[in-house]
């Protein structure tokens, strides 16, 4: 069920005009805006970077890695799963990795910021995009699995968010979330990415539990590399300023292919039945309850 984000009553049209108080979503960037006062200025994240971001993500080996366990996650775990809605989507790279591995989903996505829609759309034409606060979702027991990937990070109120997710997922309804892990490897790199913590194992499980969800299955992942990672991030602080967040991401083509096939290994091994301990990403799945 769709409901007004002002009123909570339900929604029937198409343009998301309500009955009860009258009021339609304006259009931001062609996408219906539940949160327009947060469309150009928030402060989870800097979309500045949407344009880069859009010309790295296909060629990178941790985005095309995160969406590989990604999309073989949602097959294993989530097979009969029809309606899907991904939180926080960026320029829609997971989603068009989401599109091409289940065909038969409906799609929907969200993000905070309508500069990143655009892209979004670009890669995922048939999906259905909108503008939106995740502290506020304007759907009831409408999803069948929804995605936030490296998003709560992002998000004082994180247990808000799960709670709201756990509102608009249907009865057994699927949640698959990525966050960046490990509290010792806080860096400047959270700080100029608009991170405001990152998780231990324990403490995304408790939140999750808390808000209604039984954990389906949760490994870290990115666990092979991170003794490198640790290197790069607290060997070499960051500036505090003339900082460059995309860094990272910016490999030779050498590196990229051999960080891609140690990232291979490591998702074989996962869907082998290896879970891991440690790593510089956490993958959690769980079910409403």
């Amino acid at each position: 069920m769709r409901v007004c984000p002002g009123c909570s009553e339900e929604i029937r049209t198409d343009d998301w005009h309500c009955p009860a108080c009258g009021k339609t979503p304006p259009a931001l960037a062609g996408f219906p805006a539940f949160a327009p006062e947060l469309a150009v200025d928030n402060e989870g994240y800097d979309d500045r970077y949407f344009a880069e971001l859009f010309r790295l993500e296909s060629g990178n080996y941790w985005f095309r890695a995160r969406n590989a366990l990604l999309t073989w996650a949602l097959r294993k775990y989530f097979p009969q799963a029809r309606d899907y809605l991904e939180i926080g989507c960026g320029t829609g790279y997971v989603l068009a990795g989401v599109a091409a591995a289940r065909p038969e989903l409906k799609l929907h996505a969200s993000e905070i910021s309508s500069r990143g829609l655009p892209f979004a759309a670009s890669r995922v034409p048939r999906a259905a995009l909108f503008q939106m606060d995740a502290r506020a979702i304007p759907y009831v027991e409408h999803f069948d699995i929804i995605g936030m990937f490296d998003v709560l990070e992002h998000i004082e109120e994180d247990e808000r968010v799960l709670a709201q997710a756990r509102r608009a997922l249907k009865p057994g309804g699927g949640l698959i979330v990525t966050v960046p892990q490990h509290r010792f490897l806080w860096s400047r790199y959270d700080e100029h990415a608009h991170h405001v913590r990152r998780y231990a194992a324990a403490e995304i499980a408790e939140k999750v539990t808390a808000a209604g969800f039984k954990i389906v299955m949760t490994t870290s992942f990115v666990s092979l590399l991170l003794p490198l990672m640790a290197l790069s991030r607290l060997a070499r602080p960051a500036p505090r300023s003339g900082y460059d967040v995309l860094a990272d991401l910016k490999v030779g083509a050498f590196t990229n292919a051999v960080l891609e096939s140690a990232l291979a290994f490591e998702r074989f091994m996962i869907r082998c039945g290896v879970r891991f301990p440690a790593g510089g990403s956490r993958l959690l799945l769980a079910q409403k309850v």
